[in-house]
Order: C-alpha cells, then sequence, then structure tokens
C-alpha cells in the first residue's frame, strides 16, 4: 500500500489532485482544507496518504499534509457511520488539535459543523474519540478551552466551513466572510453572513 507521495502537482479539483510522481499521475482524495493548501499547479508536495482497497472502487489514496491529520482520519474511520467523506468533512472544520479539544469538552455542536454529520453522529464521534489520542501532539491539545480559545464558534467561523461545505476552498471563503463582515458589521448572524459571502462570490 501506498503511504507517502513526493512529487508535482499536476491539477487539482473540489474532491482530488493529481500528483505526478516521476511521470506516473496518482489520483488522490483530499479535504478542501488540505486542497486549499497545496502549492500551485507544477509546485513540489509531500502527501501523507491512507490506501484504502475496496472491491466495487479498487484502490483509493486519501492525502494529507500532515501526520497528525492522517491519524486522525484512520481514527474517525474506526467509528460506526463514519466513511472517508465524513471523516474528511470533518477535519475539514476541525483540524486534529481542535477535534481532540472539542471531544475534551464534549462540544458536539462543533463536530456536527462538518458536511454529512448530523447531531447523533457527531454525538458518538465525540464519546469514542474523547480521551483517545487523536494527535501526536501535547496533552494540552485535550485541554478545555480557555478565554483565549471560546468553546463557541464564531459567526465567521461557523460561515467559512458552511461555504468549505458548499465546496468553496479556505482561503477564497476566508476573504469573502471578511468582506460580508465588513458590510454588516461585528454583530451579524451567521445566516446573514453566508448570504452575504455567497454574493460576493456571485460578483
Amino acid at each position: 500500500m501506498i503511504g507517502r507521495l513526493h512529487g508535482i502537482v499536476a491539477e487539482v479539483g473540489e474532491e482530488e489532485a493529481l500528483i505526478d510522481v516521476g511521470g506516473v499521475g496518482y489520483v488522490v482524495r483530499c479535504g478542501a482544507r488540505t486542497l486549499s493548501r497545496l502549492p500551485e499547479v507544477g509546485g513540489e508536495t509531500v502527501l501523507q496518504v491512507e490506501s484504502h482497497w475496496g472491491e466495487q472502487t479498487g484502490l483509493t489514496l486519501y492525502g494529507f499534509l500532515g501526520r497528525d491529520e492522517r491519524r486522525a482520519f484512520v481514527v474517525l474511520r474506526t467509528i460506526q457511520g463514519v466513511g472517508p467523506k465524513a471523516a474528511l468533512a470533518v477535519l475539514d472544520v476541525l483540524p486534529p488539535a481542535e477535534l481532540a479539544a472539542a471531544c475534551a469538552r464534549d462540544d458536539r455542536a462543533a463536530v456536527a459543523r462538518a458536511q454529512g454529520v448530523g447531531p447523533k453522529l457527531a454525538q458518538r464521534i465525540v464519546a469514542e474519540l474523547k480521551g483517545k489520542p487523536i494527535t501526536d501532539g501535547p496533552v494540552t491539545a485535550f485541554a478545555p478551552p480557555t478565554a483565549a480559545t471560546p468553546a463557541a464558534p464564531s459567526a465567521t467561523g461557523e460561515a467559512v466551513a458552511a461555504l468549505m461545505g458548499l465546496g468553496v476552498a479556505e482561503p477564497q471563503a476566508r476573504r469573502v466572510v471578511e468582506q460580508a463582515s465588513l458590510r454588516l458589521g461585528d454583530e451579524a448572524e451567521p445566516g446573514a453572513l453566508i448570504k452575504a459571502a455567497l454574493q460576493e462570490l456571485g460578483r
């Protein structure tokens, strides 16, 4: 099985990237956060890869820019009801350290922000991951949030996550949400921000 790819970014799509390694192109499925952080086409990259073999789908490669992300993906996949798409969606809204912290404080709402993850599945994820070593980082990643890291996601954070769930790359999602926030003010609700951000995208 393939565990790592070091090559050139040949193409970037909505859900996958094509990585050229010595003239061989590997199609790698990635989350929106990973795709948005890849170099431009022609740039060099290293992806940590989790390989899966299915009788109907054959070999599928899932790519990550860090070992923690790959490890979190593997742990998420051990939970009943969490398929590859849902696991990638969770990591799009909650990087490994944030996922660990959310589970430590029983923050099901944060996990449920992921596209395709309902309240029941979010509750199962939090219950099964609480206390598990999701990352290789220090134990402080599991500590409850301090004043500097509020438990409740901000309105802009929710809006960015919603746009990413619709397939918008993270940098672009953050840019249009910031523009919408400037227009509507700091007190704007997530729904209003999302609507205004979509209008920005359509311009």
